[in-house]
């Protein structure tokens, strides 16, 4: 539905890349859905797809990393089904050895809580179990591009 497409190119997103990692490989895709669910029981959902999806339903972790607004090429590395993983782009971080990008604006680490399969994504409910905060300013996404947000 154009109208659709049209109205949601008017909403800003931030940039993530949310990341696992399945018989010690890293994999990683760009979401621009995260959103808190509670504070009290730190709970985040992300919209994942694909073989991505059942990568992170067979660990039962996840991390999210909120990309910082000199990462627009970062974003675009993860964007397909199968992105080229380099060393230059992470780290392990935990027992659980998750990725964590670097330069990310923010960064967390989750455990699968519920999968919920919706339309052509499949919705992850995570339990936040560590939080940072980086140093760089948020990526965002809207009208179909990449811009640094307003500054507060």
């Amino acid at each position: 539905m154009r109208s659709f497409h049209s109205a949601l190119n008017a909403t800003v997103s931030g940039v993530t890349v949310v990341t696992t990692r399945v018989g010690g490989r890293p994999l990683g895709q760009t979401v621009t859905t995260l959103t808190s669910l509670s504070d009290e029981s730190p709970l985040l959902l992300v919209a994942v797809s694909g073989e991505f999806a059942a990568a992170v339903t067979e660990r039962g972790a996840f991390a999210v990393n909120v990309l910082g607004d000199d990462q627009a090429a970062l974003a675009e590395t993860f964007r397909g089904e199968s992105p080229e993983f380099s060393d230059r782009h992470w780290w392990p971080v935990g027992g659980g050895a998750l990725p964590r990008l670097h330069g990310a604006a923010a960064w967390f680490e989750c455990r699968v809580e519920r999968v919920v399969p919706a339309g052509e994504r499949v919705l992850v409910i995570g339990a936040v179990t560590r939080a940072q905060r980086g140093t760089a300013s948020p990526l965002a996404y809207v009208r179909r591009g990449y811009a640094a947000p307003l500054a507060a």
